[in-house]
């Protein structure tokens, strides 16, 4: 199957919205949705040798000792990835989904990603991870680096779940902003959804003809969308545009067209997800 909806999952508080949003998705598209639970390379057992200068004898009992709680531990781990998958299953099985698979993985989180993405239609996950609550102003490390290694679209779950009634779409006129429009264009996800495109900064024959150009591609998918040019700053006017207007989702590109490319995401981007109260689908 090359069209699922796969949701990552953990012990986080965010793991229920991403459910709820995984099946939401689902029901528009009718994709199927896998769970997936990583189990990081920190929860592997600890190698280190606490044996210190022991005596040979009590040194080797202790080793055995040390392996046998490794063997217990990395045991109990697995258990702990195997409830969050069940209790997410059921989650999205009450919301009426019938085609749900779990996979339960090893390792580095963005490598499992990076082997399993060809078979995503979008990747859903939380804002933030399991220290969501110690570290409210920032994202979860995890959804930074699979933003940057991503060819697939990811949806960010904002922490509670909501049905989405309306799209707002940052336009800047770049390759990932135009991407964007046309994975609303091509997507059932969006069918009668409300979408409004924006772009911010100062009005310009450049600008209008983008917006134009966009509100084209949409209307040739059946889709009536609203255009706005708002003068400002777009981590500042996108943020006040869906808290003003209500709207129910942000769909933008993860750059900009004028930044470069690098290892770190775009810092509208990155300002957007961390403030956000409603969940951002990014495109590359």
């Amino acid at each position: 199957m090359t069209d699922k909806i796969i949701a990552l999952v953990d012990g986080s508080i965010y793991s229920e919205s991403v459910c709820h949003h995984a099946a939401w998705i689902a029901q528009r598209t009718a994709a199927p949705v896998e769970l997936i639970h990583v189990l990081g390379r920190r929860e592997a057992p600890e190698k280190s040798d606490l044996s210190g200068a022991i005596r040979l004898g009590a040194r080797t009992k202790l080793m055995e000792e040390l392996a046998e709680l490794d063997a217990q531990r990395a045991k109990l781990v697995g258990h702990r990835g195997r409830a969050i998958l069940e209790d997410a299953r059921a989650i999205v099985d009450r919301d009426g989904v019938t085609e749900i698979t779990t996979r339960l993985r090893h390792g580095d989180i963005v490598e499992a990603i990076g082997e399993i993405e060809g078979e995503a239609r979008v990747i859903v996950i939380g804002k933030r991870g399991e220290a969501a609550d110690f570290a409210k102003g920032h994202l979860g490390s995890n959804l930074e680096r699979i933003v940057r290694a991503a060819h697939r679209p990811v949806f960010v779950a904002a922490r509670a779940f909501k049905p989405i009634d309306s799209v707002l779409v940052a336009y800047d006129g770049g390759r990932s902003a135009m991407k964007a429009v046309d994975h609303i264009s091509r997507s059932s996800f969006f069918a009668e959804l409300p979408v409004t495109v924006v772009t911010v900064g100062n009005e310009t024959p450049e600008v209008t003809k983008g917006l134009a150009d966009a509100k084209a591609l949409l209307a040739a998918a059946g889709i009536e969308a609203q255009t706005r040019i708002v003068p400002g700053q777009p981590d500042e006017e996108l943020g006040k545009m869906v808290e003003k207007d209500g709207f129910g989702m942000l769909v933008m590109g993860a750059y900009g067209h004028s930044r470069i490319r690098s290892l770190v995401i775009g810092s509208t981007t990155t300002e957007m997800m961390r403030s956000c109260k409603v969940p951002v689908l990014l495109l590359r």
